[in-house]
Formats: C-alpha cells, sequence, structure tokens
C-alpha cells in the first residue's frame, strides 16, 4: 500500500508539481491524499485540484484561537489516514502538537545548506541573497526532518550547487531550484520504502 501523503505549500508549488510528475513517471509509489494550503490564492490549489487531490484551505486566522485551529488541522489529517507531511514551500510554522505526533514524519526543502542560512525569515530569495552577501562560494539544498525549530531537524539528503562569480539573486535561485526539483523525490522515496535509519540527529538514507 502506498503511503498516505498531505502536502502544505504557500506558493505556486513547483516542487509540488515536481513530485506529482515523478509518481506520474513510476518514479515515486506514494499517495496525494490532501493538499493543505494557507494562502487561498496560491497556484498550489490549481496543482491539486487538477490532479483531483483533496484541498483544503487552512489559515489559522480563520479561527478564534490557536487551539481550535490545531484541533481542526489534526482532525483533517486524522480523517484522510495521512502517514506523512511534505511541506512544499509552506510558509507557517506548524503546531508544536502536530511536530510531536509527527516525529519523524514531516519533511521539508531548504534552499541552502543547512545549517548555514537558515532559521526564521529565512526563505526563498532571501536565502540566496543572503549566501550571495556572504560571498559564499558553494551553496544548495537541504531536505530535512521538521522539528519545533526552524530549519533545525535532522538532515536527511544535501546537494551542492556552486555560488558563480555573474550569478544574481534570480540565476542562483534558478539552478538550486532544478536541484531541489531533481532530488526532494529521492528523500521521499527513501522513506516511502523505509530506507530511513535515524540515530540522534543522524540520518541514513539509502538514496
Amino acid at each position: 500500500m502506498s503511503l498516505g501523503c498531505a502536502v502544505f505549500a504557500s506558493g505556486n508549488g513547483s516542487n509540488f508539481q515536481a513530485l506529482i510528475n515523478r509518481k506520474e513517471a513510476g518514479d515515486l509509489d506514494v499517495d496525494f491524499k490532501l493538499f493543505i494550503g494557507n494562502n487561498s490564492k496560491a497556484g498550489s490549489f490549481e496543482i491539486a485540484r487538477k490532479e483531483g487531490i483533496k484541498a483544503v484551505h487552512m489559515a489559522p486566522s480563520h479561527y478564534k484561537t490557536e487551539k481550535e485551529y490545531n484541533a481542526k488541522l489534526m482532525n483533517i489529517l486524522d480523517g484522510e489516514n495521512i502517514e506523512l507531511i511534505i511541506l512544499a514551500g509552506y510558509m507557517k510554522k506548524l503546531p508544536s502538537e502536530l511536530v510531536h505526533k509527527f516525529r519523524h514524519r514531516i519533511v521539508n526543502i531548504h534552499p541552502g545548506l543547512l545549517p548555514a542560512f537558515g532559521g526564521k525569515g529565512m526563505y526563498g530569495s532571501k536565502v540566496h541573497q543572503a549566501v550571495l552577501d556572504y560571498g559564499a562560494k558553494v551553496t544548495g539544498i537541504t531536505v530535512h526532518f521538521v522539528d519545533e525549530q526552524y530549519d533545525h531537524g535532522p538532515v536527511i539528503l544535501q546537494k551542492t550547487v556552486n555560488v558563480e562569480d555573474t550569478d544574481d539573486v534570480n540565476s542562483l535561485a534558478k539552478r538550486v531550484l532544478v536541484v531541489e526539483h531533481d532530488n526532494y523525490w529521492k528523500a521521499i522515496k527513501a522513506i516511502a520504502q523505509k530506507k530511513i535509519t535515524i540515530e540522534g540527529r543522524r540520518v541514513f538514507c539509502n538514496v
């Protein structure tokens, strides 16, 4: 039976689409049961609808209390028998209750080599600008498990991208995004096939 997955995203969902493409190509055997987005205008909703994936708009601001929001979110995930949560450009911090329940079952991709250029507020072009401002010669991507801190959970997979002297934020972002699309699915496949071993912060991943 395929692993039941929920994808969380806030933007256009290029990583979401890349994962769907891998599934359709037969490279990734998972079941995308649910999409959750906090931005109703996000392009990710169109991707979910086009693929026949249940799409739910969940914004904390729509609920009177954080407790009410958390309870609704957990209820939706339980109702779909979700086993793995995949963050694909999701811009909201997950509730601690959810992270605790899904320990080592929530994955995220970061457009940099953690622990460098990570943490609160470090996402998208801000990461690439920080890399350029620092003068780093190498950047890359990090796929990691999610814990209660931003960009802090155990690293599953990392790939490097050289920073060229001619790079600006846009050119660097484009090359990093290609590497994201080429590799995120590999970490998810390893999880689905139970080829992941975790010892403390060390993750042994056969990809």
